[in-house]
């Protein structure tokens, strides 16, 4: 464990600033700067799987009592796992294990399901519900007629708390009338109505948040996020479902399996 580990440092100064014949894991030599150290020893553990989702990590005190470094060093190592999206701070609470989805590009599932799969806890904050006329390219992507009236659903994707991705759905408003009677979950809603969706196109390219989306998923303003176009259909192939999706690139994972063909 990554306290034990550390303690078999030696001579590190106060400041975690230039140590000198260092060591964290007792056989190679690591001169960079302690907090540095630290941080690696705490990340491997995270991406190893021996901290859990939602487990509070040792406080910067604990930290710095167990290690013998200072509070600042501690402190700055967990602001390296804070900066890499793998911890997530809670005010009055501590420091915990960020919620990371792998999701298979293969299965078509809403993001409630994704998480609710994993042993998260979704949520969503509604941001905007509303029935407007379709712009030019929501006609286009639904196959709509000019001045068709559309369900235009706008929220913040949370899991445990964590804001994940930041969602805007369009939908026919003959497929939902009532914005305001979809809750959580948009394809439990559209399976209550007998519409589920079948199939799907999705595109996936990265960009750079600007300062309204960053502000929204608490990230800093230019981190690069995923940009996701769905399009889902109906049995019949009809258009139902136009999402963008802009989600946190340190909180997800996209699978996809290839086969020689």
């Amino acid at each position: 464990m990554i306290l034990q580990q550390a303690k078999e440092a030696a001579a590190q100064p106060r400041d975690g600033s230039k140590p000198e014949g260092s060591k964290l894991d007792g056989s190679k030599l690591d001169t960079s700067p302690l907090y540095m150290q630290i941080a690696r020893k705490l990340t491997d553990d995270v991406r190893a799987g021996r901290y859990q989702v939602d487990q509070a990590l040792p406080s910067e005190r604990t930290l710095s009592e167990q290690l013998n470094v200072s509070r600042v060093t501690a402190r700055k190592a967990i602001d390296q796992l804070v900066e890499q999206g793998l911890v997530v701070r809670k005010r009055g609470s501590g420091n915990y294990i960020a919620p990371r989805i792998e999701q298979p590009l293969s299965n078509l599932s809403s993001f409630s399901e994704q998480l609710q799969q994993r042993g998260y806890k979704p949520a969503s904050r509604w941001l905007r519900r509303e029935i407007v006329i379709a712009g030019a390219d929501e006609q286009m992507s639904l196959a709509l007629s000019p001045n068709t009236r559309v369900a235009r659903l706008e929220r913040l994707r949370f899991a445990d708390d964590v804001a994940m991705a930041y969602e805007v759905s369009v939908l026919p408003a003959t497929v939902v009338p009532d914005p305001l009677a979809i809750g959580d979950s948009l394809y439990q809603y559209l399976e209550r109505i007998g519409k589920p969706p079948v199939r799907a196109l999705q595109h996936i390219r990265a960009m750079n948040a600007p300062a309204e989306l960053a502000r929204q998923l608490d990230v800093p303003e230019g981190q690069a996020v995923l940009f996701i176009t769905r399009i889902a259909y109906l049995e019949n192939g009809e258009a139902v479902e136009l999402t963008h999706s802009y989600c946190r690139s340190d909180h997800y994972d996209f699978v996809a399996e290839m086969r020689r063909g």
